[in-house]
């Protein structure tokens, strides 16, 4: 008899929500273009900009500052340039810097040019080593353009919360752009742009339990902006050009509203569950490394290493137990590598590690089948050294 199956995968993606599902089904009967004056797409129109405050509000900003895009990895690549405008003026940004734990979106570098882009090192604790990026931004020529910083508010793999607003003071004491990678915060910690002293922040529908195929970039205020990636209709204020995705943009909203809900009390129950698991790994394999563990953390991320088995045998070995889990990022067309967020900490790329993330539809019974699939998986691997 095949074992239930236990979903604990969601900061790979979050199921769809009921808001959202009952938000876009709704969507589903209106047949206007939000960009027709008709009635039919004035009333599409104001579904799209009730999703527009809805997402705003989930970061504090204002709803006038949201640009839909198609997800996290569209918003990188709009704001990743080094064409902005200042109003009507050109502003140029000569180099961009980012984390050594970024998530792909980023560290592909966008619309930089690679002699355009550096890396700045973590600790071995998983943070910004904000010494590094102050020296960094001190040898940064202002005469070629100006430097943008851009660094995740919280990491995908290990769920590290990073200095978001001291890497801020540092990148526009030397004059420079702040954009933060949101999509693993929003919906599981508080997160305001004008809080974090952020210029842009982006994230992703999918992760938050709206649909996929939609997301957001979200800006400070309206002066500064990168030149458009998508050109042609106009739509968005110009800046991303193309009929909006109606239904998602409607459940994206929905699930952010539903999201931004009870914040607190639904974290601090998911970190109950995970510190459950957690000690429970630890009796049953009592050399287990849980990566990040000292530090901040998300409550619904645990990032763990068995040593004497591979990542990519345990991904297989728990998915046959039942269990739903990644292989570090699960963001790479199916990849199972070596976690370079591991490598960037200073732990063995060759072994790798798993990722269990939470979510607001975990349970105790979710958990105790993953203990019991890891207890029978530790029991079996091979001896240290020798990994499977």
């Amino acid at each position: 008899m095949a074992p239930i199956r236990r979903y604990l995968d969601w900061n790979a993606t979050a199921p769809l929500s009921g808001p959202a599902r009952v938000a876009m089904i709704e969507a589903l009967e209106l047949p206007g273009n939000a960009s027709a004056v008709h009635a039919e797409g004035r009333a599409a129109r104001a579904a799209v900009e009730r999703a527009r405050r809805q997402v705003a509000s989930l970061v504090g900003a204002d709803p006038a500052h949201v640009t839909f895009t198609s997800g996290a990895t569209e918003s990188a690549n709009h704001v990743l340039t080094p064409d902005f405008r200042m109003g009507r003026a050109p502003l140029a940004v000569s180099r961009l810097y980012y984390s050594a734990i970024e998530h792909p979106a980023v560290r592909e570098g966008g619309r930089f040019d690679r002699s355009q882009v550096t890396e700045i090192p973590v600790s071995g604790d998983g943070t910004l080593d904000l010494a590094a990026l102050d020296a960094l931004l001190s040898a940064h020529d202002r005469d070629l353009g100006l430097p943008m910083v851009a660094v995740m508010l919280v990491n995908n793999e290990t769920g590290i919360i990073q200095p978001i607003l001291e890497a801020a003071a540092l990148a526009h004491r030397h004059g420079g752009l702040m954009v933060v990678d949101a999509v693993q915060a929003v919906g599981r910690i508080p997160v305001d742009i004008h809080a974090l002293d952020a210029d842009f922040v982006f994230f992703s529908s999918h992760k938050i339990g709206g649909p996929k195929g939609v997301g957001a970039l979200v800006s400070r205020g309206e002066v500064l902006m990168p030149k458009p990636l998508m050109t042609g209709g106009g739509q968005e204020k110009g800046h991303r050009s193309g009929t909006e995705n109606f239904h998602a943009v409607v459940g994206f909203g929905a699930a952010a509203e539903a999201v931004g809900r009870d914040l607190e009390a639904r974290s601090a129950a998911i970190g109950i569950l995970r510190d459950r698991l957690e000690q429970g790994m630890r009796r049953a394999a009592s050399d287990v490394l849980i990566h990040g563990e000292n530090v901040a953390r998300v409550a619904n991320t645990s990032f763990f290493t068995l040593p004497g088995l591979k990542a990519e045998t345990g991904q297989i070995a728990f998915d046959l137990e039942g269990i739903a889990l990644s292989a570090g990022s699960a963001c790479s067309s199916g990849k199972v590598g070596e976690s370079y967020v591991l490598t960037a900490m200073g732990g063995d790329p060759t072994l790798g590690a798993l990722r269990i993330s939470l979510g607001p539809d975990t349970t105790e019974d979710d958990i105790a089948q993953a203990l019991a699939a890891f207890g029978k998986i530790a029991a079996r691997r091979k001896p240290a050294g020798q990994a499977a």
